[in-house]
């Protein structure tokens, strides 16, 4: 392999790269968004209390509720991403679902682009949960007292008090699962999903430049958690009220 490798890749296929890219895009970004809204569910869920004045009715649903979240969570995040997305295309071929019917002609927005949206947001769900629920054990409970003790309903000290905190304690790690999910976003090319790893691989085998298309997508994942991480950065000094000095490593607090 030589530059001019990579030189003719980028020249001719560019916007086959491109197109992966825009997947793998949008795949991190919506499986991180919707697994996030989805996770804190499973953590309402999973953290629900059962008291004694509770009727046998009540009680019941509600230990369903834990059992299904608690379940979900460790099925989920005990086994590969490969294996649910597999699992999710065969399970939709027994039940008669053609995700190759959905936007068909589409060379990369199409049905099995959907199917990999799906595996990837529910599997992000799982841990987001676990997140959020890490996020809310670290809520000082006696700011929840005090909410309580200003007449607040519970249901208005968890989206007004607990939740947001939990959040922003839980910042890093979220931030974390979205690198992660940019990387893993590879695995559905498995089920036909045509993302980075899927559409260098269809360059590299029309070219026979295979280390070339893979050096390739390497620098491109290797940027493309640089600049999450730095999104990142930036949010949270945005939140903790500071702002950049000289560097992006250097900054101080705001009016310092």
């Amino acid at each position: 392999m030589n530059a001019s490798d990579i030189s003719y890749l980028l020249s001719n296929y560019w916007d086959w790269f491109l197109q992966g890219l825009a997947s793998t895009v949008v795949l991190s970004i919506v499986g991180t968004i919707v697994g996030l809204f989805l996770g804190v569910f499973l953590a309402f869920g999973g953290r629900t209390h059962v008291h004694k004045s509770y009727k046998w009715y009540q009680k019941f649903w509600i230990y369903i509720i834990i059992f299904i979240c608690k379940a979900y969570s460790i099925i989920i995040r005990g086994t590969p991403m490969m294996v649910q997305a597999l699992i999710f295309k065969y399970g939709c071929q027994a039940l008669g679902v053609n995700w190759n019917a959905i936007s068909p002609g589409i060379p990369v927005f199409n049905g099995w682009f959907y199917a990999g949206l799906i595996v990837i947001t529910f599997n992000t769900a799982a841990y987001m949960g676990e997140i959020v629920i890490s996020g809310l054990n670290g809520v000082d409970n006696g700011q929840i007292e005090g909410a309580k003790s200003l007449g607040m309903s519970s249901l208005q000290t968890l989206f007004t008090v607990s939740l947001p905190q939990a959040i922003r304690n839980s910042l890093p790690t979220i931030g974390n699962e979205w690198v992660v999910n940019i990387k893993d976003s590879s695995v559905l090319n498995v089920i036909g999903v045509a993302e980075l790893f899927f559409m260098s691989g269809q360059a590299a085998n029309k070219s026979y430049r295979s280390l070339a298309a893979y050096l390739i997508i390497a620098v491109i994942y290797l940027l493309l958690t640089l600049i999450t991480t730095g999104i990142l950065k930036l949010v949270e000094m945005k939140l903790d009220h500071k702002k950049f000095k000289t560097s992006f490593f250097h900054y101080r607090k705001q009016g310092a």
